[in-house]
């Protein structure tokens, strides 16, 4: 049908929505359950910080200062102040630290996998949406949803962790594993690796159950992976101390301790203790030991091991979006594609 306009003037082509603003509604719109559940955990772990941060910290705090002025057998103090701040707070390091298994999970089954396995991701397909575009928007929008709430999550942990040293005895302290992730950057490239291992898996897979298992069991690899890495990423500081000493002196996170022979020579800690007894001095003559030393990180170390740690998993990230990107061209390039759409 011919549309007629008026001499002199032009015709105004229709302009057609765009494509990919379609394909984040439609993304927004299919996973709305995720997004209430992402939206829901939001909200809960950030009253649960702030709370922490606030009268958690101060009751916690007023009762280990009553707990330090005691003289007496018994006294009077509030003890579960105490307690119930060590479990929340616990509880909080935990719930980021399992964050970017969830993220693996769901989008392993849900994000991918399950649009691969019933077809949805090839009806998007033959929508004027290339199978690279549909791969990119599907990524992008929880990206960007994940990385702000992640970040968000963990400063606010940092900053409830703080507030809480030289006030609480016994709060963790930062070589703790689930503190150390929970208040820096790593958690959020974790999360961000979680997705792309998932999206690879979904589209390897093309199942929501073995994608949503592969999903978390090589998350749940790069966490470990990393945690052994980690305190090899930046320079040790030695710290030599006498064999007087009970044992080695740690300045924070230790990477290897022992014995240093006349030589210069590693030796093994024999746990025996301070050579002023007779048997430990004995045992340390015969290893031609002279002093105890200790490899470890000062918490000067906090930062650089975190961006290092950080960057290798951005890394790691960036790689398996390449392969996804890959696997998926191969898949499809043989695959008949709408007028428009182009991979």
């Amino acid at each position: 049908m011919t549309t007629l306009t008026a001499p002199g003037t032009t015709a105004t082509p229709t302009r057609r929505p765009s494509a990919t603003r379609g394909l984040v509604r439609a993304v927004l719109l299919l996973h709305r359950p995720a997004l209430y559940l992402w939206a829901g955990l939001f909200v809960v772990l950030v009253a649960l910080l702030l709370w922490l941060y606030g009268p958690a910290t101060d009751a916690a705090a007023a009762a280990w200062r009553e707990y330090d002025r005691c003289t007496k057998a018994t006294c009077a103090y509030d003890q579960d102040a105490i307690l119930r701040y060590k479990s929340y707070s616990q509880y909080a390091s935990l719930a980021l630290t399992f964050l970017p298994f969830l993220v693996a999970a769901w989008a392993g089954a849900s994000l991918i996998g399950r649009e691969m396995e019933t077809g949805t991701a090839q009806l998007a397909w033959t929508q004027s949406v290339s199978p690279a575009r549909w791969l990119a928007v599907k990524l992008a929008v929880p990206a960007a949803l994940v990385t702000v709430g992640t970040s968000v999550l963990v400063v606010l942990h940092r900053q409830m962790w703080v507030r809480s040293q030289g006030r609480i005895d016994n709060t963790k302290s930062w070589t703790d594993t689930f503190v150390f992730h929970a208040n820096g950057p790593t958690t959020v490239a974790l999360a961000l690796s979680g997705l792309a291992v998932g999206a690879l898996a979904g589209i390897r897979l093309r199942g929501s159950l073995s994608a949503l298992v592969i999903s978390v069991v090589c998350t749940v690899g790069v966490r470990a992976a990393l945690g052994l890495a980690l305190p090899y990423l930046w320079p040790t500081v030695r710290t030599v101390t006498s064999l007087t000493h009970d044992g080695p002196t740690s300045l924070g996170l230790t990477v290897h301790h022992g014995l240093l022979t006349s030589t210069g020579a590693r030796l093994p800690d024999p746990l025996c203790g301070s050579s002023r007894t007779s048997e430990c001095s004995t045992i340390y003559h015969r290893l031609d030991a002279v002093s105890f030393y200790t490899d470890s990180h000062p918490q000067s170390h906090y930062w650089p091991l975190q961006l290092m740690a950080t960057g290798l998993v951005l890394v790691l990230t960036a790689l398996v979006l390449l392969v996804a990107f890959r696997l998926l061209k191969r898949d499809t390039g043989s695959a008949p594609l709408t007028k428009g759409a182009t991979l």
